[in-house]
């Protein structure tokens, strides 16, 4: 990535040679020449970046802004774990210590004041709000605040959001499809309380969880309802008995796996996810449904440290999108990490669209694959680990 500053070498995480998606895009390369532009930071400069004080920086993809900016010991925060691991994978290619960039997580305590405020808008606009109504009493009137998006992230919604919770809000112009968004933080503004987490009740006629209680933090999959495809999964998960582990790969709120440590009480139920939201939202449901027996809650890059062999089932609701671009490479590493952690005779459950075609996939790696149930739109696919 060319930056004001120089040239910055960066990749997204897991790397992979093959991924053709980069480690950035047009509206970091915006922001970052907005901010070149404005006044020097000390005499004589001809370019500086006006940053002062604490820089927080919400919402960086893979460490693109953090890395670029690090001389000006940014914060970041994130939702995401690849992030954090690519941030730290960016700022040693480019030869930054990784103590010049404070990572927080979205579940983590932001800092008490924010003098420079980045904000890479978020594809979830419940995440912007959490994020902006915990960052508000640390912005004051002096706190330059900049966000930045493509123009199809960026609604009138996204400004509202702004206006409402900080103060007065404009845009930039487009460039590359890319827009900046203007915030002047108003003193006398009191943002409404945050309304999240998110609680509300699943319906009758799922299985084990039904009428149980879901808990939703910002920007997880289906905040305010059960979604349609994990309502199909749910009235056709195995029936399993006895001491087994289970992982609820992908968990997002901990639907799927609650409702398989409900079925079966003696199992050791994992529920595993990139998104810090999510496995709050997962330990948040399994605890407010007095669950019995043994659970655990994990941060991390799908099954990677997870033992081979010692898994008996994965329940699996795959993605097939990373931020705005369609793509399976989630769904593969997945599925690949499911084969290895089963012990023979372990079996793996996947719900998904049937347009994506996992069930091709699926054979490739386990030899065979079986149709468990389908509809006009999803389908369950059980393969077994021979």
């Amino acid at each position: 990535m060319t930056t004001p500053w120089g040239e910055l070498e960066l990749a997204r995480f897991p790397e992979d040679p093959r991924d053709r998606l980069r480690a950035w895009d047009a509206s970091d390369e915006y922001l970052l020449r907005h901010l070149a532009q404005r006044e020097p930071d000390e005499p004589g400069r001809e370019t500086g970046t006006g940053l002062s004080g604490t820089v927080v920086v919400v919402g960086d993809r893979w460490g693109a802004l953090v890395t670029a900016l690090a001389a000006h010991r940014p914060v970041q925060i994130t939702d995401s774990f690849l992030t954090q691991e690519a941030t730290r994978a960016n700022l040693a290619r480019n030869g930054v210590e990784t103590g010049a960039v404070r990572l927080l997580t979205t579940q983590d305590p932001p800092p008490g004041r924010v003098d420079a405020l980045l904000v890479r808008v978020p594809k979830s606009l419940a995440l912007l709000e959490d994020q902006l109504l915990r960052l508000a009493p640390a912005v004051h009137e002096g706190t330059l605040v900049v966000g930045t998006g493509m123009v199809k992230e960026i609604h009138t919604s996204t400004l509202q959001l702004f206006e409402r919770v900080l103060g007065p809000t404009r845009t930039s112009l487009a460039e590359r499809k890319a827009r900046l968004v203007f915030c002047t933080p108003d003193a006398s503004l009191r943002p409404p309380a945050n309304p999240w987490p998110h609680r509300y009740a699943l319906p009758e006629g799922i299985g084990a969880v039904s009428g149980r209680t879901v808990v939703n933090h910002a920007g997880v999959f289906c905040a305010d309802r059960l979604d349609i495809g994990t309502r199909f999964f749910l009235g056709h998960l195995p029936r399993s008995r006895g001491a087994r582990r289970v992982v609820d790969l992908g968990c997002g709120n901990g639907v799927v796996g609650t409702a398989a440590a409900l079925a079966n009480p003696e199992a050791e139920v994992l529920f595993v996810d990139e998104s810090f939201q999510a496995v709050a939202s997962a330990e948040a449901t399994y605890r407010a449904n007095g669950v019995p027996g043994h659970a655990e809650f994990r941060v991390g890059d799908g099954l990677a440290g997870i033992p081979d062999g010692s898994v008996d089932l994965v329940l699996n609701n795959p993605p097939f999108h990373s931020h705005q671009a369609t793509t399976d490479t989630t769904a593969w590493r997945m599925f690949t990490g499911a084969r290895r952690v089963l012990r023979p005779g372990g079996e793996l459950w996947v719900i998904g669209n049937r347009h994506l075609g996992y069930h091709a996939k699926l054979r490739r790696l386990f030899g065979a694959c079986e149709l468990i149930a389908s509809d006009p739109k999803f389908v369950v696919l059980r393969a077994v680990r021979s």
